[in-house]
Protein backbone atom coordinates (compact mmCIF):
# COMPACT_ATOMS: atom_id res chain seq x y z
CA UNK A 1 0.00 0.00 0.00
CA UNK A 2 3.09 2.39 0.72
CA UNK A 3 4.06 1.50 -2.79
CA UNK A 4 0.85 2.63 -4.56
CA UNK A 5 0.78 6.01 -2.16
CA UNK A 6 4.59 7.17 -2.44
CA UNK A 7 3.55 6.65 -6.76
CA UNK A 8 1.16 9.98 -5.87
CA UNK A 9 4.39 12.34 -4.12
CA UNK A 10 7.05 13.67 -6.11
CA UNK A 11 9.63 12.48 -3.68
CA UNK A 12 13.54 12.70 -3.92
CA UNK A 13 15.10 9.28 -5.61
CA UNK A 14 16.80 8.38 -2.09
CA UNK A 15 13.64 8.23 -0.42
CA UNK A 16 11.82 6.52 -3.10
CA UNK A 17 14.70 3.74 -3.00
CA UNK A 18 14.62 3.45 0.75
CA UNK A 19 10.78 3.11 0.42
CA UNK A 20 10.93 0.96 -2.12
CA UNK A 21 12.96 -1.37 -0.19
CA UNK A 22 11.49 -1.37 2.81
CA UNK A 23 8.53 -1.82 1.36
CA UNK A 24 9.41 -5.14 -0.46
CA UNK A 25 11.04 -6.74 2.62
CA UNK A 26 8.10 -5.96 4.52
CA UNK A 27 6.14 -7.76 2.11
CA UNK A 28 8.32 -10.71 1.74
CA UNK A 29 8.38 -11.12 5.77
CA UNK A 30 4.90 -11.12 6.20
CA UNK A 31 4.16 -13.37 3.11
CA UNK A 32 7.21 -16.53 4.45
CA UNK A 33 5.55 -15.99 7.43
CA UNK A 34 1.92 -15.41 7.26
CA UNK A 35 0.22 -16.59 4.18
CA UNK A 36 2.59 -18.80 2.67
CA UNK A 37 2.26 -21.36 5.99
CA UNK A 38 -1.43 -21.45 6.12
CA UNK A 39 -1.98 -24.81 4.09
CA UNK A 40 0.79 -26.43 5.51
CA UNK A 41 -0.86 -25.54 9.31
CA UNK A 42 -4.20 -26.38 7.84
CA UNK A 43 -2.90 -29.83 6.55
CA UNK A 44 -1.66 -30.51 9.71
CA UNK A 45 -4.69 -29.98 11.84
CA UNK A 46 -7.28 -31.06 9.69
CA UNK A 47 -6.28 -34.42 7.85
CA UNK A 48 -5.60 -37.83 9.31
CA UNK A 49 -1.94 -38.96 10.20
CA UNK A 50 -2.74 -41.82 7.05
CA UNK A 51 -3.43 -38.40 4.44
CA UNK A 52 -1.20 -36.09 5.80
CA UNK A 53 1.99 -36.37 3.94
CA UNK A 54 0.41 -36.60 0.46
CA UNK A 55 -1.83 -33.12 1.43
CA UNK A 56 1.26 -31.79 2.38
CA UNK A 57 3.24 -32.76 -0.81
CA UNK A 58 0.11 -31.30 -2.96
CA UNK A 59 0.10 -28.09 -0.72
CA UNK A 60 3.93 -27.56 -1.31
CA UNK A 61 3.94 -28.53 -4.57
CA UNK A 62 1.52 -26.13 -5.33
CA UNK A 63 3.12 -23.31 -3.80
CA UNK A 64 6.10 -23.65 -5.80
CA UNK A 65 4.38 -23.48 -8.84
CA UNK A 66 2.83 -20.03 -7.45
CA UNK A 67 6.42 -18.73 -6.14
CA UNK A 68 7.47 -20.18 -9.85
CA UNK A 69 4.43 -18.36 -11.80
CA UNK A 70 4.81 -14.97 -9.63
CA UNK A 71 8.13 -15.07 -10.20
CA UNK A 72 8.33 -15.57 -13.97
CA UNK A 73 5.58 -12.84 -14.24
CA UNK A 74 6.77 -10.53 -12.32
CA UNK A 75 9.27 -8.73 -15.14
CA UNK A 76 6.24 -8.23 -17.52
CA UNK A 77 4.33 -7.27 -15.07
CA UNK A 78 6.41 -4.47 -14.48
CA UNK A 79 6.90 -3.72 -17.87
CA UNK A 80 3.13 -3.34 -18.29
CA UNK A 81 1.57 -1.61 -15.17
CA UNK A 82 5.39 -0.65 -13.05
CA UNK A 83 6.26 -1.10 -9.97
CA UNK A 84 3.18 0.35 -8.21
CA UNK A 85 0.74 -1.44 -10.38
CA UNK A 86 2.50 -5.01 -9.79
CA UNK A 87 2.17 -4.32 -5.59
CA UNK A 88 -1.29 -2.74 -5.84
CA UNK A 89 -2.01 -6.35 -7.99
CA UNK A 90 0.05 -8.04 -4.82
CA UNK A 91 -1.88 -6.17 -2.24
CA UNK A 92 -5.00 -6.49 -3.70
CA UNK A 93 -4.06 -10.48 -3.47
CA UNK A 94 -3.24 -10.96 -0.29
CA UNK A 95 -5.86 -9.11 1.09
CA UNK A 96 -8.44 -11.71 -0.77
CA UNK A 97 -6.48 -14.49 0.63
CA UNK A 98 -6.09 -12.53 4.42
CA UNK A 99 -10.30 -12.23 3.77
CA UNK A 100 -11.08 -16.05 2.49
CA UNK A 101 -8.96 -17.52 5.74
CA UNK A 102 -10.42 -15.22 8.27
CA UNK A 103 -14.12 -15.75 6.85
CA UNK A 104 -14.17 -18.94 5.31
CA UNK A 105 -10.96 -21.19 7.68
CA UNK A 106 -12.37 -22.11 10.77
CA UNK A 107 -10.17 -22.82 13.98
CA UNK A 108 -9.51 -26.08 14.40
CA UNK A 109 -6.73 -25.77 17.01
CA UNK A 110 -6.89 -28.19 19.91
CA UNK A 111 -9.71 -30.10 18.59
CA UNK A 112 -9.30 -33.38 18.46
CA UNK A 113 -9.98 -35.21 14.89
CA UNK A 114 -13.07 -36.53 15.63
CA UNK A 115 -14.35 -33.42 16.64
CA UNK A 116 -13.02 -31.37 13.39
CA UNK A 117 -14.01 -33.76 11.12
CA UNK A 118 -17.84 -34.27 12.59
CA UNK A 119 -17.25 -30.02 11.99
CA UNK A 120 -16.79 -30.46 8.18
CA UNK A 121 -18.88 -33.50 7.52
CA UNK A 122 -22.27 -30.78 8.50
CA UNK A 123 -22.08 -29.29 5.12
CA UNK A 124 -21.14 -32.65 3.04
CA UNK A 125 -24.20 -34.27 0.82
CA UNK A 126 -23.95 -38.26 1.00
CA UNK A 127 -22.50 -39.94 -1.80
CA UNK A 128 -25.20 -41.04 -4.03
CA UNK A 129 -27.35 -38.02 -3.90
Amino acid sequence: MVLILRGSFNISPILNAAITATSVIVYESVFCMGLSVIPNILCSEIFPTSVRGTCISITAFTYWICTLVITSSFPSLLHLIGLTGVFLFFVVGCISAWTFVYFKVPETKGMPLEVITEFFAIGAKPAGK
